[in-house]
């Protein structure tokens, strides 16, 4: 359950903090919050991060359904005890989703992060695939590392 509550969860938040920006912005205005750290930038991007393969949307759109169908497939194949793996997984499937809609919908996606020490604009769903990502790599270390402190204790045993 919590895959699919993460995984809607970011989406909502997602397509919120996008329809705020397309209301209040036209695109390529700038808000300065913190000015030389952070703006809200209204992007509509085309392409894949920091704006790669513009045009091609069809591979983003294949892409995203297989992400969000490699989730439905790892959510039944996690136990229900790794809260955090089942975390990582719904945040990625979420983020995957919100810019799968913005590509069907807009044909583009929305981004409006803005910080100035980063050379590009993102948005909330690509934050949420990113630190999804690094929260899975980060529980599979751990679940490698238990598995091989279990290996190496029998083997201890066994002398």
């Amino acid at each position: 359950m919590l895959v699919w509550l993460a995984m809607i969860g970011v989406w909502i938040i997602d397509r919120l903090f996008k329809v705020l920006v397309q209301s209040n912005f036209i695109p390529g205005e700038t808000l300065k919050v913190i000015p030389k750290v952070f703006h809200l930038t209204y992007v509509l991007n085309p392409g894949a991060a920091f704006g790669l393969m513009a045009g091609r949307t069809w591979i983003f759109v294949v892409t995203a359904l297989l992400v969000v169908g490699g989730v439905i497939y790892g959510q039944f194949r996690i136990s229900h005890g790794e809260v955090l793996t089942r975390l990582s997984l719904g945040m990625i499937g979420g983020g995957a989703l919100g810019n799968l809609y913005d590509r069907l919908v807009i044909g583009r996606v929305v981004d409006y992060l803005d910080f100035q020490i980063w050379p590009f604009v993102f948005n909330f769903a690509d934050s949420m695939i990113v630190i999804g990502v690094g929260l899975l790599v980060f529980c599979l270390y751990q679940q490698e590392r238990a598995q091989q402190a279990k290996v190496e204790s029998i083997s201890q045993n066994e002398k």
